[in-house]
């Protein structure tokens, strides 16, 4: 059958999601142009001329993802409702327990950033800007009186600081940490960063 003919937009989106599921079936280290075209039925050159190097592809794959993360989180803080619940919706979407997907990537994100300064850039950039939007609507809160803290940023930084140790146990070392167990101490250092009870992060949204 033949293939359907994509404008370079498409192209290049049908590619880097190609790459991505690559990425988190064989590691940056191992994945090759090959294994991406292969899986999409089309030539490494097709690959080479969107992205001229491994290297290029594997920076813009993460981009995506992070961008695609990104879209997500916005508009979970971008609902109209109280901070209190758009920053619980953020941190249980984003937690290893939530419906977030990726963490294997992000963690062979993380490795391979240590040798590759793009791929450090990209990972870096998206950490600040998760913990800058995390930050905002911990202040809104802060401003309408829903909760205190004194240090917003400290706070988005040391919570997301959590998610990323938990995500790692429960991805990398299954049956380390219970699911049940994670969500607690999730919700635990939430309540206790904002100054409330932990019964005002568990009880149903209305």
């Amino acid at each position: 059958m033949a293939r359907v003919r994509l404008s370079v937009a498409e192209r290049r989106e049908e590619l880097l999601r190609a790459a991505i599921e690559q990425i988190e079936a064989r590691g940056v280290a191992a994945v090759r142009i090959a294994d991406v075209a292969s899986a999409l039925g089309v030539s490494n050159a097709l690959v080479l001329y969107h992205f001229s190097t491994k290297e290029k592809l594997v920076a813009a794959a993460f981009t995506h993802a992070a961008e695609d993360d990104l879209a997500h989180l916005r508009k979970l803080l971008g609902r109209r409702t109280t901070a209190l619940r758009r920053l619980r919706s953020a941190v249980r979407w984003y937690a290893p327990t939530g419906q977030a997907k990726g963490w294997r990537l992000w963690i062979e994100g993380w490795a391979a950033a240590l040798r590759e300064p793009v791929l450090q850039e990209v990972t870096r950039d998206l950490d600040r800007r998760w913990k800058a939007a995390l930050a905002e609507v911990i202040a809104e809160g802060v401003a309408a009186g829903e909760f205190r803290c004194p240090d917003p940023l400290g706070t988005a930084l040391r919570l997301t600081a959590l998610l990323d140790g938990l995500a790692v146990q429960l991805t990398s070392y299954p049956g380390a940490v219970s699911r049940a167990r994670a969500q607690e101490w999730v919700d635990e250092a939430v309540a206790r960063e904002l100054g409330l009870e932990r019964e005002a992060l568990t009880a149903p949204e209305r």
